[in-house]
């Protein structure tokens, strides 16, 4: 999560991006590795001790994992991010290569935080919607705590 005040441009952005441990490139080698050790054992079972029925059990094994190593790569550069300009709070979710952008009057928004940090969300209007999927329990009360000041506040 970083925060940022910028110059007459924003007075407020967040943004928020899921902890990536692996790079595509080091994610690609992981699952070759995974992808040889076990093609390399069953390929012994089925060659020294006769048991063929292996291979097709290590190759949905391998589907499965490569579907895995897909859906994290997909999901690789989602981001949330929050932004006031003046009297208008604008907000970017990408998930999935897809992007969604809603803009709410910066008076009407609520900002709504569960007492443990579980759930946080945006309010304006009678809709509701969910922020902060990719930050930790804490990360997302202080963001709560930090757009709750800048609503309020003005900066």
């Amino acid at each position: 999560m970083e925060c940022v005040t910028a110059g007459k441009t924003a007075h407020f952005v967040l943004t928020a991006r899921r902890n990536n441990s692996l790079s595509s490139s080091g994610r690609l080698l992981v699952f070759g590795f995974i992808l040889a050790v076990s093609l390399g054992i069953a390929l012994a079972f089925a060659w020294v001790l006769g048991a063929w029925l292996i291979l097709p059990f290590t190759g949905v094994e391998m589907l499965v994992l490569y579907l895995a190593f897909r859906h994290v790569e997909l999901h690789s550069g989602d981001y949330e991010r929050v932004a006031i300009e003046g009297d208008k709070l604008n907000v970017e979710v990408l998930d999935g290569g897809r992007m969604s952008r809603r803009e709410l009057n910066r008076g009407w928004a609520q900002v709504v935080c569960a007492a443990d940090g579980r759930d946080l969300a945006l309010r304006s209007h009678g809709s509701e919607f969910r922020i902060g999927r990719h930050i930790t329990e804490e990360q997302r009360l202080a963001m709560a705590r930090n757009l709750r000041r800048v609503l309020r506040n003005g900066s």
